[in-house]
């Protein structure tokens, strides 16, 4: 697959050979890339959720009432779920959300949704995405023009600081290295934007794999 390549004002840099097997796929599974975000959201829940239980429960532990003659059921603490100001019965607890994901599973859907990108017409190769200032009101003028309003911009091995500055404070639009590239994000974003660095970068890590 063959796409252009383009600056960041918007001229034409030549071409790129993208590779079939990561950005050709035309059977888009839902599947795994649904099993992909549920993994990945999952991870990110914090599990701090927590209730207190009978024994953490600074109430009285004094018995309520004489256990015979009352008439009424026989109860030893006021800590109980069932009275006002007692415990909570099977309440949450601090836990891990997250599950596992075979490697195979992560890789095969992180090919679908640059795929998906690619079949949609949303992926976008740059030349390189740095700046000489980080001029926040220029560079959301140059996306502007480039039709980037809701955009994932992969920009290489590191990302060039005077673009980072300019780029964090405009909505909708990240910026991460090749290290932080996920399925989340590219299906997030309307538009993925790839320098040709994390072009290489990505195929070479697909292509590591398979020869593993």
């Amino acid at each position: 697959m063959k796409l252009s390549v383009i600056k960041l004002d918007g001229k034409a840099s030549g071409d790129v050979e993208l590779s079939d097997a990561v950005f050709g796929i035309t059977d888009i599974r839902g599947d795994l890339l649904a099993r992909y975000v549920n993994w990945q959201l999952a991870k990110r829940r914090a599990g701090t959720h927590k209730v207190q239980t009978r024994n953490e429960n600074s109430r009285t532990g004094k018995k309520m009432y004489k256990q015979k003659g009352t008439g009424g059921a026989r109860h030893g603490s006021r800590r109980a779920p069932q009275f006002v100001g007692g415990s909570r019965a099977f309440g949450p607890v601090v836990r891990s959300h997250g599950f596992s994901l075979p490697k195979k599973v992560r890789a095969l859907a992180l090919k679908h949704a640059l795929s998906s990108k690619a079949k949609a017409g949303d992926l976008v190769v740059v030349d390189t995405v740095s700046v000489k200032e980080p001029k926040t009101a220029k560079l959301r003028e140059q996306f502007g023009k480039l039709g980037w309003s809701k955009a994932l911009i992969i920009a290489g091995p590191e990302v060039d600081a005077n673009f980072g500055l300019a780029a964090r404070n405009i909505p909708h639009i990240d910026v991460l290295p090749n290290a932080g590239l996920n399925v989340y994000d590219i299906l997030r974003a309307d538009k993925l934007v790839l320098t040709k660095a994390a072009v290489e970068a990505i195929e070479a890590r697909f292509s590591e794999k398979e020869a593993a």
